[in-house]
């Protein structure tokens, strides 16, 4: 399947809305976030590998947030234990729509299932490996910690939390020279300033970053014995916890 350039905000827009994953991006979302999110790549590639070595037999593995299905085709292609199964769910329509087009031409053996539904809402049962990559930045502050609680009891013990997200800081220097070298990263792309500047603008209050601090202690409150950055490129990062 194709999927075009992204060029959504190439051209100056009177008023820039909020950011949605609607059809629009949905049709370019492969170009998007692989040249707007440093390391998105090697990302997915390790989520698959990390599958491969906490997938247990008779369990579940779930990608909330999944988006076009990259992490859960990964963790598809790199599970080799039997009887397990892997529930990809995203909110959004199109993203499921174009996700199960996606799905049908993929071979591998390990069964997926595909929901369209608030992974707030979604129950976690039974699983070996959790897949946040990008995601619970998009959650409202006040519910995410008890998503964290909800996908530690559904964790079974030595499971595994992959959570990636877009970091801020607490150092007013680092935040200027990450957001800096983000910017920097973007045009070397062949994003404009002007895309940059829109985009920010359409991402802003809904995409809500937080500190690596405030990531590990939410994780330790309930109850991670472990969380650990194991991947960083400049403010985006990707975090272990281990049950």
């Amino acid at each position: 399947m194709t999927f075009p350039k992204d060029s959504i905000y190439a051209s100056p827009i009177g008023e820039v809305g909020a950011f949605k994953f609607d059809e629009t991006v949905t049709s370019v979302f492969p170009d998007m976030i692989q040249r707007s999110v440093p390391g998105y790549s090697a990302i997915i590639s390790a989520i698959g590998l990390l599958a491969g070595r906490f997938a247990r037999e008779h369990s579940v593995c779930y990608d909330l947030g999944c988006s076009l299905g990259a992490a859960t085709l990964s963790m598809r292609h790199q599970i080799e234990t039997e009887n397990c199964r892997i529930v990809a769910v995203d909110n959004s329509e199109a993203m499921v729509t174009r996700f199960q087009e996606i799905l049908q031409k993929d071979q591998a053996p390990v069964a997926v299932e595909v929901l369209c539904a608030d992974i707030r809402e979604v129950a976690i049962e039974n699983a070996s490996v959790v897949v946040l990559n990008f995601t619970l930045q998009f959650i409202p502050l006040e519910d995410r910690i008890g998503l964290l609680q909800k996908i530690y009891q559904g964790l079974l013990p030595g499971g595994i939390l992959i959570l990636s997200e877009k970091l801020k800081f607490d150092d007013d220097r680092q935040q200027e020279l990450q957001t800096e070298m983000h910017h920097a990263f973007k045009k070397a792309q062949g994003y404009s300033d002007l895309e940059i500047s829109q985009k920010r603008t359409a991402l802003e209050n809904v995409l809500i970053p937080e500190t690596f601090a405030r990531h590990q202690n939410r994780l330790r409150q309930v109850g991670f014995s472990s969380a650990e950055v194991w991947f960083q490129y400049f403010n985006f990062a990707s975090i272990i916890a281990l049950k």
